[in-house]
């Protein structure tokens, strides 16, 4: 294989295991056999890096403070409901960092396909936690099981508070039981609709009774909570509880066949191929759920690079963000517009619309979304001005709730970023032409329309606002 072939080839891969690829890094990695490059992403996101940013210490604090302040409204004194809007104040601040902290993980790693994973297992397993810390604490698990074994991620994830606050499963108890984590384990975590009936999701549910957590946040099984009578579950009888249950969703194949096909439809394409997600499924199923083999499956498989695969995917705002402020070296002076550009383009992390996550896809886009995203690039490559249309900040939710009338949010702002311009054409040839230019910072080939607006172009500078301001840079 020559040289350029061997770069749109990696090049490809970038878009999808990473967030895009500089210049200069596609051009001494093409020199690479690519089985060789596929093998390095990996090798790089096996290292640890936690986020840190939330202490346990102030957090359990809050939380103590706030379990004296669980009263009617009317039984409050004044100072009490100051203290509650205060904490929730404290905590809608913590978690504007956390998700700030994500995004410029995302933007800064040198491991991108680690991150990559964990934006997929984000969506996966979709969750709203109003402590902060435990949002952090999940996130770190799909950042390190995210590409390790599928049942070790599954149970962590089903045992982190968070996820058994957000499904009720702190309100699961023995002879009243709470179906909503069992049922969204099935239904969206492992198995998928049409694998089970209303009856396994009844006995899965009494399964679960007793799986909690502490005041410290950690997990607890209370076995007076639990249910230890006989259980019937995908037609075999016993006394289960909630491990045995995971267990037998994992032994049926329909599990490896469910996530492989979300797996494909991230990496690969809105649109499965059934018979690649078949190949995909009896890999995973067979290597015990082994995810880094799955994506090596899916990396190194010549379908992958089959041109009805390349350049077809809507970039989800968060791709988008991330893969603009990576290429172009972006600092954002005041990283609080990374959470309004969240909000406008409809995915603001830690604040999935509902369990099943973000439907991603077609959904991205709209005439109005379409429209911002291809002005934003010029706006953050130049500081320019942006309406935001006033939406409210998710994270103003709790506080609302308690009766404060939400304020008016400014409709417009400077973005006050800067691009890196230096190092960016540092890592272009000297010579390089606009059209050529344009050909990397696409996944689609340069329309003839684009080509003749952009060819006698005398600024790489101009040529770059251009090109990432057409709706074909939305597609990776």
């Amino acid at each position: 294989m020559n040289v350029d072939d061997n770069a749109l080839k990696i090049k490809h891969l970038y878009s999808r295991a990473g967030f895009g690829i500089s210049y200069s890094e596609l051009q001494n990695l093409s020199k690479k056999p690519y089985e060789k490059v596929v093998k390095e992403l990996f090798k790089e996101a096996r290292k640890d890096d936690d986020i840190s940013l939330i202490g346990e210490t102030e957090t359990r604090n809050q939380m103590l403070m706030q379990a004296g302040l669980y009263k009617k409204k009317s039984q409050l004194t004044e100072e009490e409901k100051q203290l509650r809007k205060d904490i929730i104040r404290q905590q809608n601040s913590k978690s504007r960092e956390l998700n700030i902290s994500f995004l410029e993980k995302m933007i800064n790693t040198k491991a991108p396909l680690r991150e990559k994973m964990t934006l997929f297992w984000h969506g996966h397993f979709a969750c709203r936690s109003r402590v902060p810390l435990y949002a952090q604490q999940l996130n770190n698990i799909q950042r390190n099981e995210g590409l390790g074994n599928f049942k070790t991620l599954l149970m962590t994830v089903s045992k982190s508070p968070a996820m058994l606050a957000y499904l009720n499963n702190q309100q699961n108890r023995k002879g009243h039981p709470n179906e909503n984590f069992a049922r969204e384990l099935m239904e969206l975590f492992t198995i998928g609709r049409g694998n089970y009936t209303e009856k396994d999701i009844k006995e899965s549910a009494r399964s679960f009774t007793g799986w909690m957590y502490d005041k410290g946040g950690a997990f607890v099984f209370r076995d007076k909570s639990h249910d230890e009578g006989e259980k019937v579950f995908f037609g075999k009888t016993g006394h289960f509880d909630g491990e045995d249950i995971i267990d037998a969703i994992l032994a049926n194949p329909k599990t490896a066949e469910f996530v492989s096909r979300k797996v494909y439809k991230f990496y690969v394409n809105d649109t499965p191929n059934e018979a690649h997600v078949k190949e995909l499924a009896d890999h995973f199923y067979h290597t015990k759920y082994d995810i880094t083999e799955l994506m090596k499956k899916i990396f190194l498989a010549d379908w992958f690079q089959s041109s009805e695969n390349v350049g077809n995917k809507i970039k989800s705002p968060a791709e988008f963000i991330v893969g603009l402020s990576r290429q172009f070296y972006v600092t954002y002076n005041r990283p609080q517009v990374l959470l309004q550009l969240q909000s406008s383009l409809g995915q603001y992390l830690f604040n999935p619309p509902n369990v099943a996550g973000w439907p991603g896809g077609q959904s991205w886009i709209d005439s109005s979304s379409l429209m911002l995203r291809m002005r934003i690039p010029s706006l953050v490559l130049d500081d320019g001005l942006i309406d935001f249309s006033g939406k409210a900040d998710p994270e103003d939710e709790a506080l609302i709730a308690l009766g404060k009338t939400a304020k008016p949010k400014l409709a417009k702002s400077y973005i006050n970023a800067s691009a890196n311009w230096t190092e960016f054409l540092k890592t272009l040839p000297a010579n390089i032409s606009p059209v050529k230019l344009a050909s990397f910072l696409l996944q689609p080939s340069v329309s003839n329309n684009l080509r003749a607006m952009i060819s006698n172009n005398k600024s790489l500078k101009s040529t770059v606002v251009e090109v990432t301001s057409t709706p074909e840079y939305q597609l990776c």
